[in-house]
């Protein structure tokens, strides 16, 4: 039995500009910060296809097993720009989920990336074709196509629980999921922690150029790693 939902509503662009020049990195310690439980990274062996891609967008899900890739394909075709396909597809390695034909359609209706709990293939082609793709590796085998499956409801991928509507964001680093209810309080405190790496940079910058010149090293050490040595 095929299970399917109604898209979530996009979250508002102003959030997604903002969270779309912020890291991963700087949003998973956002929710730290805010005690968030819920989201958070997913597993380190959910990898970008391409290192360089960057992948902002609203959760729209798909629960599926065994390969089967037929609830992935009605998920694609009743998309929108602006949405992020996210498959829960229980880390299964015997056969591809997904391939350049899908994930083209996926890319020519305006999706920003597809995130798999599973493998895919077509490497090339997909790298060809330059959407974001997060995976848990390469398998050539063919994808059976059965009629069970859910669109839009909770799931789980790379160990996290996403709900249709989360934000949604990958990098280098991986995957970070923001649950819809926090998304501008994490945004928030992600600036904050960006702004303090930024400085922490220039100070790290400004030592490495004295000492170069032989002049007044500044202090380097963070203020908070003083206070814990007190």
């Amino acid at each position: 039995m095929l299970i399917i939902n109604s898209l979530p509503s996009l979250i508002d662009e102003k959030l997604v500009k903002r969270a779309k020049i912020l890291g991963s990195a700087e949003l998973c310690d956002g929710m730290t910060k805010l005690g968030i439980k819920s989201g958070g990274a997913m597993s380190r062996t959910m990898l970008p296809l391409n290192i360089d891609d960057i992948c902002v967008g609203t959760a729209t899900t798909v629960e599926t097993s065994e390969g089967n890739n037929f609830p992935i394909h009605v998920a694609v075709y009743q998309g929108m720009p602006g949405y992020v396909l996210v498959i829960d597809g229980k880390n299964y390695d015997n056969s591809g989920y997904i391939g350049d034909l899908i994930v083209g359609a996926a890319d020519a209706i305006g999706y920003e990336g597809i995130v798999i709990d599973g493998c895919v293939r077509d490497r090339k082609g997909l790298l060809d074709i330059g959407l974001p793709v997060y995976s848990q590796g390469y398998m050539q085998g063919t994808p059976p196509k059965v009629e069970s499956g859910q669109i839009n409801t909770t799931i789980k991928c790379g160990g996290i629980e996403v709900a249709p509507g989360d934000l949604i964001v990958g990098d280098c680093d991986g995957i970070t999921v923001i649950p819809k209810e926090h998304i501008e309080d994490v945004i928030i405190e992600a600036e904050k922690k960006q702004e303090y790496e930024h400085q922490r940079r220039e100070i790290i910058k400004e030592y490495k150029e004295a000492f170069k010149k032989g002049g007044k090293l500044p202090e380097i050490m963070p203020e908070w790693v003083a206070e814990k040595l007190k």
